[in-house]
C-alpha cells in the first residue's frame, strides 16, 4: 500500500469500487472526461488540455501530507473488476488545518454515470475524511444547476447551509451555488 497521508492508506476499497491515487498513465482517462465542457462546466473553469492533466497527475500522485491549508487528497476511482481503467475521481481539500475543515467534490465520466459511483466513491471518501483524518465538517459546494451532485450530497445526509447567488462568473454566465455539509457527530457512513 502506498502512503498518502499521515493514517490513510491507499487504495481504498468499497463494494464496487477501488479509490486510488493517479499514476501518469492514468492520464489519457482523466482527460477523457475533464476536457468535456459539460463536466466544467460545474466547475467554474474551462475544460482541462492534456497537458493540465498530466501536470496535476503529477503533482498529486505523492498524494499529500494533510497537514496544511490546502492540501489536497485526489483519488482516481475505478470498477472492483477493472483498476487500471478510471471512471472518475474524488477530492477531498484541507481547507482549514485548525478548524479540521475540508471541502470534498467528484467528477465522473459521463459514460459512468448513473450507476451510483458518485455516491459510493464520496460516501468512501467521507468516512476516510471522519474517521483517519479527523475533520471536524466536511462541506461540498455544488452549482445550483448540478442536479446530480445535489443528489448525491443529500444521499449523503448532508444539510443545504447556503444558497450563493449569482456569487461566481462561469465564462459570461454568473453561478449560483449551494454549499451543503455535515458534522462529524452526525456522520453516518
Amino acid at each position: 500500500m502506498t502512503a498518502v497521508s499521515p493514517g490513510v492508506q491507499a487504495p481504498v476499497a468499497t463494494e464496487r469500487l477501488i479509490l486510488r491515487l493517479f499514476t501518469p498513465d492514468d492520464t489519457e482517462d482523466r482527460y477523457a472526461y475533464q476536457r468535456l465542457a459539460e463536466v466544467a462546466r460545474f466547475l467554474y473553469r474551462p475544460p482541462l488540455t492534456r497537458e493540465d492533466c498530466a501536470e496535476s497527475i503529477a503533482a498529486r500522485a505523492g498524494g499529500t501530507p494533510w497537514t496544511a491549508d490546502g492540501d489536497v487528497l485526489l483519488l482516481a476511482v475505478c470498477r472492483a473488476e477493472e483498476p487500471r481503467v478510471v471512471v472518475g475521481e474524488v477530492v477531498l481539500t484541507l481547507t482549514s488545518a485548525r478548524a479540521r475543515q475540508a471541502e470534498i467534490g467528484w467528477v465522473f465520466n459521463p459514460r459512468h454515470a448513473g450507476h451510483g459511483y458518485a455516491t459510493e466513491a464520496a460516501r468512501a471518501l467521507a468516512s476516510l475524511a471522519f474517521g483517519r483524518l479527523g475533520v471536524h465538517r466536511l462541506f461540498a459546494r455544488i452549482d445550483v444547476l448540478n442536479t446530480a451532485s445535489v443528489r448525491v450530497c443529500e444521499r449523503l445526509g448532508m444539510r443545504r447551509e447556503a444558497h450563493l447567488v449569482d456569487n461566481d462568473l462561469d465564462g459570461d454566465r454568473w453561478g449560483s451555488e449551494y454549499v451543503y455539509a455535515v458534522l462529524a457527530g452526525e456522520w453516518k457512513s
